[in-house]
């Protein structure tokens, strides 16, 4: 009887102690971007880091933006271009935008590819919702710039990559 109870008092105290766990994804999503609000950086990339390895293209790219500008995190250009890379290829909207201009700009993706960038921008332009007119401005422009720098043997490849390019699916 006393091993019963002490089995019970054991699972009774490792569930109330362990809350997260019953989250959902969208109940720790939102969990991480509140910490992000409140500066608890060790929190949002804790949560985001679980979700990024399970193949979550949002919180692949969220986390990606952290080491990309060094917020919780080392900054870390490639591992920002690595996760900003794996969103992307799952149609990722803002992901596909982040490496885009990485790619383009020279931002820690060496070397510097306006094909690639086109196409990755290309994409995010044409995924963009209303709510994210601001960066789908700025995408536009970058485009443009990208444009204006590139021969037309070079542009006509690059739509030849966005018209083959297909998603791949989220693991999560």
């Amino acid at each position: 009887m006393k091993t019963l109870l002490a089995a019970l008092l054991l699972l009774v105290v490792s569930v109330l102690s362990a809350p997260s766990m019953a989250q959902s994804f969208e109940e720790q999503m939102r969990q991480a971007a509140g910490a992000y609000e409140r500066k608890d950086m060790a929190t949002a990339v804790r949560i985001w880091k679980v979700w990024a390895a399970k193949g979550d293209a949002e919180a692949q790219t969220l986390l990606g933006a952290m080491y990309w500008s060094g917020e919780g995190v080392p900054r870390n250009l490639n591992e920002a271009a690595r996760l900003y890379l794996a969103a992307a290829k799952q149609g990722y909207a803002r992901a596909q935008n982040n490496i885009g201009f990485m790619l383009g700009f020279g931002e820690g993706v060496p070397p510097r590819d306006d094909v690639e960038a086109y196409k990755w921008i290309k994409l995010s332009t044409d995924r963009y919702t209303a709510k994210n007119q601001d960066r789908l401005d700025q995408a536009r422009k970058d485009l443009a710039t990208l444009s204006a720098r590139m021969t037309p043997a070079q542009i006509t490849e690059a739509e030849r990559r966005v018209r083959a390019w297909k998603p791949v699916p989220q693991m999560r």
